[in-house]
């Protein structure tokens, strides 16, 4: 049984995959690479440090890849105000907080974007800590950024609640189970190939499920 609830944030408690897709489709063509939209949003929940040389090539990285994550910032922000939380991501937060969890939000975004995302879902009064790019060496699918988030609570076992493979295949890598959720746009096979041991269509429909899954009571 686990004690703590690491939750990833874009994708999973924000709906923000399309608009990272869109900004970085744009950050590409300003080095005239042109990638299809749908290749890059199969990396999304990738960290921009894995996800340029995933898509492109170690040289790319190597040459342009610094540059390549300002654009994709620069990109990105015009849209922040159009991010929207999903429904049910502060119901699903304070419920897994009444269910005696500690709750991390595990993010790799940049820390202005975490701040803003936290004031969005109303989080600061239900996560215990919270995590962003600026904490970890490698992003995911690397398992820094799971381990990352264990180690800011005094709890010992942990249940990581994302949206993407990524996701799931950190959490692995760091010995931590995945419940995902389809919010960001993968499918129940491609989650479950990566690792997850429940997927759910919606953040309401994981809160109606809480009793079947791990999350259903903290360890004591």
């Amino acid at each position: 049984m686990a004690d703590t609830a690491i939750f990833d944030v874009d994708g999973t408690l924000v709906d923000t995959n399309y608009q990272h897709a869109l900004a970085w489709y744009r950050a590409f063509l300003r080095f005239d690479i042109v990638l299809p939209i749908w290749r890059i949003h199969r990396s999304i929940g990738m960290g921009g440090d894995q996800l340029v040389p995933s898509l492109t090539s170690d040289e790319v990285e190597e040459r342009h890849g610094d540059a390549l994550r300002e654009a994709w910032t620069e990109e990105f922000e015009p849209m922040i105000d159009e991010v929207q939380p999903f429904d049910g991501a502060h119901d699903l937060l304070a419920e897994v907080t009444r269910r005696g969890f500690q709750v991390v939000l595990a993010s790799s975004g940049k820390s202005e974007h975490v701040e803003h995302f936290l004031d969005l879902v109303d989080a600061r009064g239900l996560a215990d800590a919270w995590t962003s790019s600026d904490d970890v060496e490698a992003s995911k699918p690397a398992p820094d950024l799971v381990q990352t988030a264990l180690d800011r609570v005094p709890g010992s076992s942990g249940i990581m609640i994302g949206d993407s493979p990524w996701d799931a295949i950190a959490a692995a890598r760091a010995e931590v189970p995945t419940i995902a959720v389809r919010t960001g746009g993968f499918s129940p096979e491609e989650l479950r190939d990566a690792g997850a041991a429940h997927v759910f269509d919606s953040l309401r429909d994981l809160i109606d499920g809480l009793d079947d899954t791990p999350l259903a009571r903290a360890r004591a």
